[in-house]
Protein backbone atom coordinates (compact mmCIF):
# COMPACT_ATOMS: atom_id res chain seq x y z
CA UNK A 1 0.00 0.00 0.00
CA UNK A 2 1.51 3.40 -0.97
CA UNK A 3 2.40 5.81 1.84
CA UNK A 4 -0.60 7.79 3.01
CA UNK A 5 -3.23 5.42 1.59
CA UNK A 6 -6.06 4.67 4.02
CA UNK A 7 -8.12 1.50 3.99
CA UNK A 8 -11.11 0.63 6.16
CA UNK A 9 -11.89 -3.09 6.27
CA UNK A 10 -15.27 -4.24 7.62
CA UNK A 11 -15.13 -1.33 10.07
CA UNK A 12 -17.90 -1.57 12.64
CA UNK A 13 -19.04 0.47 15.64
CA UNK A 14 -21.70 -0.50 18.18
CA UNK A 15 -23.06 1.67 20.96
CA UNK A 16 -24.81 -0.94 23.05
CA UNK A 17 -27.50 -2.43 20.81
CA UNK A 18 -27.21 0.42 18.31
CA UNK A 19 -25.14 -0.16 15.16
CA UNK A 20 -23.54 3.17 14.26
CA UNK A 21 -21.21 1.85 11.54
CA UNK A 22 -22.01 -1.48 9.92
CA UNK A 23 -19.00 -3.26 8.43
CA UNK A 24 -17.95 -0.62 5.88
CA UNK A 25 -15.13 -1.04 3.36
CA UNK A 26 -13.40 2.03 1.92
CA UNK A 27 -10.06 2.88 0.30
CA UNK A 28 -8.84 6.49 0.19
CA UNK A 29 -5.66 6.97 -1.88
CA UNK A 30 -3.06 9.39 -0.58
CA UNK A 31 -3.62 12.98 -1.67
CA UNK A 32 -7.41 12.62 -1.89
CA UNK A 33 -9.96 15.12 -0.64
CA UNK A 34 -12.67 12.75 0.61
CA UNK A 35 -16.02 13.90 2.00
CA UNK A 36 -18.14 11.61 4.15
CA UNK A 37 -21.65 12.85 3.37
CA UNK A 38 -25.00 11.97 4.81
CA UNK A 39 -27.81 12.95 7.17
CA UNK A 40 -27.45 13.10 10.95
CA UNK A 41 -27.03 9.67 12.51
CA UNK A 42 -25.80 7.94 9.34
CA UNK A 43 -22.41 6.95 10.83
CA UNK A 44 -20.08 9.48 9.21
CA UNK A 45 -18.82 11.14 12.41
CA UNK A 46 -18.39 7.79 14.16
CA UNK A 47 -16.30 6.63 11.19
CA UNK A 48 -14.12 9.76 11.40
CA UNK A 49 -13.64 9.38 15.15
CA UNK A 50 -12.60 5.74 14.76
CA UNK A 51 -9.99 6.75 12.16
CA UNK A 52 -8.73 9.40 14.61
CA UNK A 53 -8.65 6.96 17.52
CA UNK A 54 -11.17 8.95 19.58
CA UNK A 55 -13.59 6.00 19.36
CA UNK A 56 -12.63 2.34 19.58
CA UNK A 57 -13.69 0.17 16.66
CA UNK A 58 -16.03 -2.66 17.65
CA UNK A 59 -14.74 -4.77 14.77
CA UNK A 60 -12.75 -4.44 11.56
CA UNK A 61 -9.46 -2.74 10.73
CA UNK A 62 -8.06 0.70 9.93
CA UNK A 63 -4.91 0.52 7.81
CA UNK A 64 -2.77 3.58 7.05
CA UNK A 65 0.35 3.30 4.87
CA UNK A 66 0.29 -0.51 5.25
CA UNK A 67 0.24 -0.22 9.07
CA UNK A 68 -2.76 -1.46 11.04
CA UNK A 69 -3.51 1.51 13.32
CA UNK A 70 -6.81 0.18 14.71
CA UNK A 71 -5.51 -0.23 18.27
CA UNK A 72 -2.98 2.63 18.31
CA UNK A 73 -3.53 5.77 20.46
CA UNK A 74 -4.43 8.95 18.52
CA UNK A 75 -0.95 10.48 18.77
CA UNK A 76 0.69 7.40 17.22
CA UNK A 77 -1.57 7.06 14.17
CA UNK A 78 -0.21 9.64 11.75
CA UNK A 79 -3.56 11.44 11.70
CA UNK A 80 -4.63 14.85 12.99
CA UNK A 81 -8.13 16.00 13.86
CA UNK A 82 -9.68 19.43 13.36
CA UNK A 83 -12.77 19.70 15.52
CA UNK A 84 -16.04 21.45 14.71
CA UNK A 85 -15.63 23.71 17.77
CA UNK A 86 -11.94 24.39 16.88
CA UNK A 87 -11.09 23.55 20.57
CA UNK A 88 -8.48 26.33 20.90
CA UNK A 89 -7.15 26.96 24.40
CA UNK A 90 -8.69 30.33 25.39
CA UNK A 91 -5.81 31.34 27.71
CA UNK A 92 -3.05 30.77 25.14
CA UNK A 93 -2.20 33.03 22.24
CA UNK A 94 -2.42 31.61 18.74
CA UNK A 95 1.30 30.82 18.44
CA UNK A 96 1.21 28.84 21.68
CA UNK A 97 -2.00 27.10 20.62
CA UNK A 98 -0.40 25.97 17.37
CA UNK A 99 2.84 24.93 19.09
CA UNK A 100 1.15 23.12 21.99
CA UNK A 101 1.54 19.55 20.69
CA UNK A 102 5.25 20.16 20.05
CA UNK A 103 5.65 21.46 23.60
CA UNK A 104 4.10 18.22 24.87
CA UNK A 105 6.74 16.33 22.87
CA UNK A 106 9.51 18.27 24.62
CA UNK A 107 10.60 20.41 21.68
CA UNK A 108 12.50 23.57 22.63
CA UNK A 109 10.66 26.88 22.52
CA UNK A 110 12.70 28.40 19.64
CA UNK A 111 12.21 25.28 17.51
CA UNK A 112 8.50 24.85 18.17
CA UNK A 113 7.86 28.58 17.67
CA UNK A 114 9.69 28.45 14.34
CA UNK A 115 7.51 25.56 13.21
CA UNK A 116 4.38 27.26 14.53
CA UNK A 117 5.19 30.44 12.60
CA UNK A 118 5.74 28.38 9.46
CA UNK A 119 2.25 26.89 9.83
CA UNK A 120 0.70 30.26 10.66
CA UNK A 121 2.28 31.74 7.54
CA UNK A 122 0.78 28.91 5.48
CA UNK A 123 -2.73 29.83 6.65
CA UNK A 124 -2.09 33.60 6.50
CA UNK A 125 -2.29 34.05 10.28
CA UNK A 126 1.28 34.99 11.24
CA UNK A 127 0.34 38.63 11.81
CA UNK A 128 -2.15 37.50 14.47
CA UNK A 129 0.15 35.07 16.28
CA UNK A 130 0.07 37.07 19.54
CA UNK A 131 -3.72 37.30 19.75
CA UNK A 132 -5.98 35.22 21.95
CA UNK A 133 -8.70 33.10 20.31
CA UNK A 134 -11.37 35.50 21.63
CA UNK A 135 -9.75 38.28 19.59
CA UNK A 136 -10.22 36.41 16.30
CA UNK A 137 -13.18 36.00 13.96
CA UNK A 138 -14.67 32.58 13.34
CA UNK A 139 -12.76 32.21 10.10
CA UNK A 140 -9.48 33.22 11.75
CA UNK A 141 -10.05 30.74 14.58
CA UNK A 142 -10.59 28.05 11.98
CA UNK A 143 -7.30 28.85 10.27
CA UNK A 144 -5.53 28.71 13.62
CA UNK A 145 -7.10 25.32 14.35
CA UNK A 146 -6.01 24.12 10.92
CA UNK A 147 -2.42 25.25 11.56
CA UNK A 148 -2.43 23.46 14.94
CA UNK A 149 -3.61 20.24 13.29
CA UNK A 150 -1.06 20.44 10.47
CA UNK A 151 1.98 21.12 12.68
CA UNK A 152 2.22 17.40 13.54
CA UNK A 153 2.88 16.66 9.84
CA UNK A 154 0.04 14.12 9.58
CA UNK A 155 -0.47 11.69 6.73
CA UNK A 156 -4.20 12.44 6.90
CA UNK A 157 -6.13 15.44 8.22
CA UNK A 158 -9.58 14.66 9.64
CA UNK A 159 -12.17 17.46 9.64
CA UNK A 160 -15.46 17.19 11.53
CA UNK A 161 -18.07 19.62 10.09
CA UNK A 162 -15.38 22.34 9.92
CA UNK A 163 -17.53 24.94 8.12
CA UNK A 164 -20.84 24.57 9.94
CA UNK A 165 -20.30 27.52 12.31
CA UNK A 166 -19.48 30.01 9.54
CA UNK A 167 -21.81 32.36 7.69
CA UNK A 168 -22.54 31.48 4.03
CA UNK A 169 -20.09 33.98 2.51
CA UNK A 170 -17.21 32.90 4.74
CA UNK A 171 -18.12 29.25 4.28
CA UNK A 172 -17.68 29.61 0.52
CA UNK A 173 -14.35 31.37 0.97
CA UNK A 174 -13.06 28.78 3.43
CA UNK A 175 -14.06 25.94 1.08
CA UNK A 176 -11.69 27.35 -1.52
CA UNK A 177 -8.93 27.73 1.07
CA UNK A 178 -9.30 24.18 2.40
CA UNK A 179 -9.06 22.82 -1.13
CA UNK A 180 -5.96 24.94 -1.78
CA UNK A 181 -4.29 23.80 1.45
CA UNK A 182 -5.00 20.17 0.64
CA UNK A 183 -3.48 20.45 -2.84
CA UNK A 184 -0.41 22.33 -1.57
CA UNK A 185 0.24 19.85 1.26
CA UNK A 186 -0.45 16.78 -0.89
CA UNK A 187 -2.00 14.79 1.97
CA UNK A 188 -5.49 13.34 2.27
CA UNK A 189 -8.26 15.36 3.91
CA UNK A 190 -11.24 13.38 5.19
CA UNK A 191 -14.07 15.81 5.80
CA UNK A 192 -17.42 15.03 7.42
CA UNK A 193 -20.37 17.11 6.24
CA UNK A 194 -24.14 16.95 5.82
CA UNK A 195 -24.01 19.57 3.04
CA UNK A 196 -24.31 18.27 -0.51
CA UNK A 197 -23.07 21.61 -1.87
CA UNK A 198 -19.98 21.50 0.35
CA UNK A 199 -19.11 17.95 -0.67
CA UNK A 200 -19.62 18.68 -4.37
CA UNK A 201 -17.38 21.76 -4.18
CA UNK A 202 -14.54 20.15 -2.24
CA UNK A 203 -14.29 16.43 -2.81
CA UNK A 204 -12.32 14.29 -5.18
CA UNK A 205 -14.31 11.41 -3.69
CA UNK A 206 -17.74 11.62 -2.04
CA UNK A 207 -18.80 8.76 0.25
CA UNK A 208 -22.57 8.89 0.76
CA UNK A 209 -23.65 7.16 3.96
CA UNK A 210 -27.08 6.11 5.23
CA UNK A 211 -28.15 3.91 8.13
CA UNK A 212 -24.57 3.05 9.14
CA UNK A 213 -23.55 1.88 5.65
CA UNK A 214 -21.96 3.30 2.52
CA UNK A 215 -24.61 3.80 -0.16
CA UNK A 216 -22.18 4.93 -2.86
CA UNK A 217 -18.64 6.25 -3.25
CA UNK A 218 -17.38 8.07 -6.32
CA UNK A 219 -16.42 11.40 -7.84
CA UNK A 220 -18.90 14.28 -7.45
CA UNK A 221 -19.90 13.89 -11.12
CA UNK A 222 -20.47 10.16 -10.71
CA UNK A 223 -22.55 10.62 -7.59
CA UNK A 224 -24.68 13.39 -9.08
CA UNK A 225 -25.07 12.06 -12.61
CA UNK A 226 -25.30 8.36 -11.81
CA UNK A 227 -26.77 7.86 -8.33
CA UNK A 228 -26.81 4.17 -7.55
CA UNK A 229 -29.86 4.10 -5.28
CA UNK A 230 -33.04 6.03 -4.66
CA UNK A 231 -31.58 7.31 -1.38
CA UNK A 232 -28.53 8.81 -3.11
CA UNK A 233 -30.67 10.41 -5.84
CA UNK A 234 -33.04 11.96 -3.30
CA UNK A 235 -30.32 13.02 -0.86
CA UNK A 236 -28.17 14.69 -3.52
CA UNK A 237 -31.24 16.53 -4.81
CA UNK A 238 -32.01 17.73 -8.32
CA UNK A 239 -33.45 14.39 -9.42
CA UNK A 240 -36.91 13.06 -10.14
CA UNK A 241 -37.56 9.48 -9.06
CA UNK A 242 -39.97 7.87 -11.53
CA UNK A 243 -41.47 4.39 -11.81
CA UNK A 244 -40.98 3.28 -15.40
CA UNK A 245 -42.61 -0.09 -15.95
CA UNK A 246 -40.96 -2.59 -13.62
CA UNK A 247 -37.94 -0.39 -12.87
CA UNK A 248 -37.24 2.86 -11.10
CA UNK A 249 -35.30 5.65 -12.82
CA UNK A 250 -33.79 8.99 -11.87
CA UNK A 251 -34.04 11.96 -14.22
CA UNK A 252 -32.26 15.19 -13.39
CA UNK A 253 -34.55 18.20 -13.09
CA UNK A 254 -32.52 20.13 -15.67
CA UNK A 255 -33.05 17.32 -18.19
CA UNK A 256 -36.87 17.47 -17.95
CA UNK A 257 -38.65 19.16 -20.86
CA UNK A 258 -42.06 20.82 -20.47
CA UNK A 259 -44.67 21.90 -23.02
CA UNK A 260 -48.19 23.24 -22.55
CA UNK A 261 -50.74 20.69 -23.69
CA UNK A 262 -52.05 21.24 -27.21
CA UNK A 263 -54.92 18.76 -27.08
CA UNK A 264 -53.07 15.48 -27.58
CA UNK A 265 -52.60 13.08 -24.67
CA UNK A 266 -48.91 12.89 -23.71
CA UNK A 267 -47.24 9.87 -22.16
CA UNK A 268 -46.54 11.89 -19.01
CA UNK A 269 -48.39 14.98 -17.90
CA UNK A 270 -48.46 17.15 -14.78
CA UNK A 271 -49.87 20.35 -13.32
CA UNK A 272 -47.59 23.26 -12.49
CA UNK A 273 -47.91 23.91 -8.76
CA UNK A 274 -44.91 26.13 -8.03
CA UNK A 275 -42.48 28.45 -9.77
CA UNK A 276 -39.24 29.72 -8.19
CA UNK A 277 -36.92 32.19 -9.90
CA UNK A 278 -33.34 31.24 -8.96
CA UNK A 279 -31.30 33.53 -11.20
CA UNK A 280 -29.80 31.47 -14.00
CA UNK A 281 -32.59 28.90 -13.76
CA UNK A 282 -36.29 28.81 -12.94
CA UNK A 283 -37.37 25.84 -10.81
CA UNK A 284 -40.81 24.43 -11.67
CA UNK A 285 -42.73 22.29 -9.19
CA UNK A 286 -45.09 19.73 -10.76
CA UNK A 287 -47.83 17.44 -9.53
CA UNK A 288 -48.37 14.27 -11.52
CA UNK A 289 -51.10 11.67 -10.98
CA UNK A 290 -48.70 9.02 -12.33
CA UNK A 291 -45.51 10.00 -10.54
CA UNK A 292 -46.37 12.29 -7.63
CA UNK A 293 -44.21 15.36 -7.05
CA UNK A 294 -41.77 16.20 -9.87
CA UNK A 295 -39.56 19.15 -10.69
CA UNK A 296 -37.97 20.78 -13.70
CA UNK A 297 -35.17 23.34 -13.89
CA UNK A 298 -35.36 25.54 -16.99
CA UNK A 299 -32.78 28.10 -18.12
CA UNK A 300 -34.02 31.60 -17.36
CA UNK A 301 -34.19 32.69 -21.01
CA UNK A 302 -36.03 29.51 -22.03
CA UNK A 303 -38.65 29.91 -19.31
CA UNK A 304 -39.40 33.57 -20.07
CA UNK A 305 -39.59 32.90 -23.82
CA UNK A 306 -42.59 30.63 -23.07
CA UNK A 307 -43.57 31.33 -19.46
CA UNK A 308 -45.70 28.97 -17.42
CA UNK A 309 -48.11 29.74 -14.59
CA UNK A 310 -49.38 27.80 -11.61
CA UNK A 311 -52.26 25.58 -12.74
CA UNK A 312 -50.96 25.06 -16.28
CA UNK A 313 -51.19 21.46 -17.50
CA UNK A 314 -48.00 20.40 -19.25
CA UNK A 315 -46.46 17.41 -20.95
CA UNK A 316 -43.37 16.11 -19.21
CA UNK A 317 -40.65 14.37 -21.22
CA UNK A 318 -36.97 13.42 -21.23
CA UNK A 319 -34.65 11.59 -23.56
CA UNK A 320 -33.82 7.93 -22.81
CA UNK A 321 -30.15 8.89 -22.44
CA UNK A 322 -31.06 11.19 -19.54
CA UNK A 323 -32.86 8.45 -17.57
CA UNK A 324 -30.62 6.67 -15.10
CA UNK A 325 -31.79 3.31 -13.76
CA UNK A 326 -31.56 2.87 -10.00
CA UNK A 327 -30.66 -0.29 -8.14
CA UNK A 328 -33.59 -2.14 -6.63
Amino acid sequence: MPAGDLELVKLTKHYGETVAVDGIDLRVPSGTYCCLLGPSGCGKSSTLRMIAGHENASDGDIILSSTNITALPPAARGTAMMFQSYALFPHLNIRDNVAFSLKMKGMSKPERYAKADQMLALVDMLARAERLPSQLSGGQQQRAALARALITNPKILLLDEPLSALDPFLRSRMRAELKRFQKELGISFIHVTHSQEEAMALADTIVVMSNARIEQAGTPREIFNAPRTEFVARFMGGHNIIADGDKKIAVRADKVRLEKLNGSKPLHQAVVNGIEYQGTIVSIGLASEQHGELSAALPEAEFYANPLSAGDVVSVSWTPADAHELAG
